[in-house]
């Protein structure tokens, strides 16, 4: 069976992932649909009473509603905010990618739908030899970009694309998150016409820069339902 889901990759770190996979679960909740989440590796999580806390992944999974086991939704955490292959090696741990996609597919036998959440960008990775673009490759679920305005955004936006094309992984679009606040500068006018020129790959939203108290009550994504439904088809 092939599964049903979106992989939310980013162009690099910080650029809004868990937000925006968050917001396109929670949407689709309350579309109805029988939505899990995943986040294969957490790295940077803090401890609290010995026990590694992954935020993001309980965002996700607040997100969507589920009550599936954390161990399924993040089957690796580590404390140290680096690419899981370093943070395995420096708790002289191995990460096997073969757990991972085990946990996916039972995920996949809960759920309707899938929005899972990657580490880093595409080319970050996960062991030695096995990327995060190698994981969706293996999941076979199609990509969905996040990238950020402003300078530089091209060029990573670019060689993301350009990645997953050449693993012949299907990109669905790209969403363009203002994760951070500050002044708009010109190159970030520029950027969305000058990424669909080049890439012929939709923008499937533009969301606002939104603070942590504002997303508490907004869902952006609540206001993109045909995109989230392209998305979904």
């Amino acid at each position: 069976m092939i599964p049903q889901g979106i992989f939310i990759t980013g162009t690099d770190t910080g650029v809004g992932k868990t937000f925006i996979a968050a917001g396109i679960a929670s949407a689709l909740k309350r579309q109805g649909i029988n939505v899990g989440v995943m986040k294969p590796a957490h790295t940077g999580c803090k401890v609290k009473n010995g026990l590694l806390i992954p935020s993001d992944s309980i965002t996700l999974a607040m997100a969507a509603a589920v009550n599936d086991p954390m161990d399924l939704i993040t089957p690796y955490m580590f404390k140290e905010p680096v690419a899981p292959y370093i943070a395995a090696k420096e708790n002289n741990k191995r990460i096997n990618p073969a757990r991972i996609i085990k946990s996916f597919e039972r995920l996949c036998k809960r759920h309707d739908y899938m929005v899972v959440e990657g580490i880093g960008g595409v080319l970050v990775p996960i062991t030695r030899d096995f990327y995060v673009a190698d994981l969706i490759k293996r999941f076979n679920i199609p990509a969905l970009i996040v990238t950020r305005p402003g300078l530089g955004t091209i060029n990573h936006t670019m060689l993301t694309i350009n990645c997953l094309m050449e693993r012949k992984i299907p990109i669905k679009g790209i969403v363009i998150n203002y994760s951070s606040k500050g002044k708009a500068i010109p190159a970030e006018k520029s950027c969305v016409k000058t990424i669909k020129r080049l890439s012929d790959i939709p923008v499937m939203g533009i969301i606002p820069y939104m603070s942590k108290s504002m997303m508490t009550f907004l869902n952006p994504f609540l206001e993109l339902h045909n995109s989230l439904f392209n998305i979904i088809g």
